[in-house]
């Protein structure tokens, strides 16, 4: 089975690339190999490769970029999309695509389902939930999965920031009034093969490890297992910050967006690991002998 993957270098494609290299014939496409605000370059390069599957890990991510930049994070992840979905439809492949917890607009208090109504609140999720739409318009077996909060080791996330602060300052703080969930690429390179059939049904899946955490409670998870790892940090307790205290922000995050994973743990009989795990393991993995 050949395996194309779109953002080999960032956080997530990287992990992808890595996880399936020896299992299966895997190529991948850089940001300097593949720019998807291109959508001719994207014809002519993915166009004029063969596969069964291809994944899309890219995405114009920063948020407040996004509006400001409203004509490139549409361009990129919406237009993009629908351009490679009509590429593998024409190849008969299948197209899994990464989406993101905010679509949804964060105003519910329980864990969101694939059937909630999606309600973005900034450019980035207006455009993610587009580029969604894009692919599901196709009428193919394509899967769109929704991640939340993604951290892993080939490029630095929030988990990647609190613990570098802590190592250079005795006080730290991170958000408490806003709820999600931790995700590692390692966990969502070992569960996306299952859907790498062409005949698996299709749609929109939510994978996340399990359980919830405000950006406060991740951070002081991490260092309590720097802590127990010998990690070196000055930092020893995370302080609160409210959204409020943001004034640097230019668009609106919802406040609460945890991802249900029940619709995965049904269809694979597997539920995800609960989040503390694996940031554990990253942290054991990555940091303890540094």
């Amino acid at each position: 089975m050949k395996i194309v993957v779109i953002g080999s270098a960032g956080r997530l494609g990287a992990a992808l690339v890595r996880e399936y290299q020896g299992k299966y014939d895997v190529a991948g496409f850089n940001h300097a190999q593949l720019d998807l605000s291109n959508l001719d370059k994207i014809r002519g390069k993915i166009g004029g490769t063969q596969f069964d599957v291809l994944v899309n890990a890219a995405a114009f991510t920063n948020v407040d970029l996004c509006e400001t930049q409203p004509d490139q994070a549409f361009r990129i992840n919406a237009e993009a999309p629908r351009v490679l979905a009509e590429i593998c439809g024409k190849k008969n492949a299948k197209l899994i695509h990464f989406s993101t917890d905010y679509v949804f607009d964060g105003e519910k208090r329980a864990p969101y389902t694939e059937e909630d109504e999606a309600d973005p609140i900034s450019v980035y999720g207006e455009s993610k939930l587009a580029g969604e739409k894009n692919v599901l318009a196709a009428q193919n077996r394509h899967l769109i999965v929704r991640v939340s909060w993604v951290f892993g080791p080939d490029r630095p996330s929030f988990i990647d920031g609190m613990i570098k602060r802590a190592q250079e300052n005795e006080t730290v703080d991170a958000i408490a009034d806003k709820f999600s969930t931790p995700t590692y690429t390692h966990d969502i390179a070992k569960m996306l093969p299952q859907f790498f059939d062409g005949e698996v049904e299709g749609g929109i899946l939510h994978f996340a490890n399990a359980g919830e955490c405000s950006w406060q409670e991740y951070a002081q998870w991490a260092l309590d297992c720097c802590r127990e790892f010998g990690v070196p940090a000055k930092a020893k307790t995370v302080g609160a910050l409210t959204l409020n205290d943001m004034k640097d922000w230019v668009a609106r995050r919802p406040v609460y967006s945890v991802l249900s994973t029940a619709k995965y743990t049904q269809l694979t009989g597997t539920p995800p690991r609960t989040w503390r795990e694996p940031v554990a393991d990253y942290i054991r993995r990555f940091y303890s002998k540094k």
